[in-house]
C-alpha cells in the first residue's frame, strides 16, 4: 500500500493539530461531556468520508444526530450511526463495523474490559481501519493508543456579568502522538 493511501486527511478545525490519520492506528478521543470530544470524534469520520469513504458512530444513548455530524463536516450518504447497543454486546459491535468502515467512532461502556479492547486495536490494524475511542472520567479506554486528543471545554462567549446570549464554545485541544504533544482550540 502506497504511503498516500495509509492515511486520511483530517479536515477541519482539527487539522493543525492532528493533520492525517493513519490507517490501523487507534486514536483516543477523551474529555468530560459537553466539553466537545464528540464533535473532535466527529472531526475524524469527516477525514473518511471526505476521501469517499464511510465512517460510523456507536451511539449508546441514542442522542447523536445527522446535524452534528454535518456540522463536523461528514458527508451523511457515507456515515452510519449503531445506536442503543446493549454495553455487554459493544466489542462486537465494534468489531462489525471494524470490518467494514475506514473509520469507527465507538463510545466505550463504563466496564469495558481491558481483554475486548486490546482485540480491538488488533482488528483495527489488521482491517487497517481508524478506531476512535471515546472515552470520558467514567469511562477509560482500557488498551494501547496511538494518539490521544484530549478535549477541555473553553470559555462560553456571550456572557456580561451573569446575563446574556451564549453564541459558541471554542473547547481547548491536546493531542499527544507519541513523544509529541501539541496544544491547541478546536474553533470552527
Amino acid at each position: 500500500m502506497l504511503a498516500r493511501a495509509r492515511t486520511l486527511t483530517v479536515p477541519g478545525p482539527l487539522r493543525p493539530l492532528l493533520p492525517e490519520l493513519v490507517r490501523g492506528s487507534v486514536v483516543v478521543v477523551e474529555g468530560a461531556p459537553g466539553a466537545g470530544a464528540t464533535s473532535a470524534a466527529l472531526s475524524l469520520c469527516a477525514a473518511a468520508t471526505a476521501a469517499g469513504e464511510w465512517a460510523a458512530v456507536l451511539d449508546f444513548e441514542g442522542t447523536l444526530g445527522g446535524e452534528a455530524g454535518a456540522a463536523a463536516g461528514v458527508a451523511l450518504e457515507r456515515f452510519a450511526v449503531a445506536r442503543r447497543v446493549p454495553p455487554d454486546r459493544w466489542a462486537t459491535a465494534v468489531a462489525v463495523l471494524l470490518d467494514g468502515m475506514s473509520v469507527v467512532v465507538a463510545e466505550v461502556p463504563r466496564h469495558a474490559r481491558a481483554g475486548d479492547a486490546h482485540r480491538l486495536v488488533a482488528r483495527a490494524r489488521e482491517r487497517q481501519t481508524v478506531l476512535v475511542p471515546l472515552a470520558g472520567p467514567r469511562t477509560p479506554w482500557p488498551a494501547t493508543a496511538t494518539t490521544r486528543v484530549h478535549v477541555e471545554g473553553g470559555p462560553w462567549p456571550g456572557l456580561d456579568a451573569g446575563c446574556g446570549l451564549l453564541t459558541a464554545r471554542t473547547p481547548r485541544v491536546r493531542v499527544v502522538a507519541g513523544t509529541r504533544e501539541q496544544v491547541g482550540v478546536l474553533a470552527g
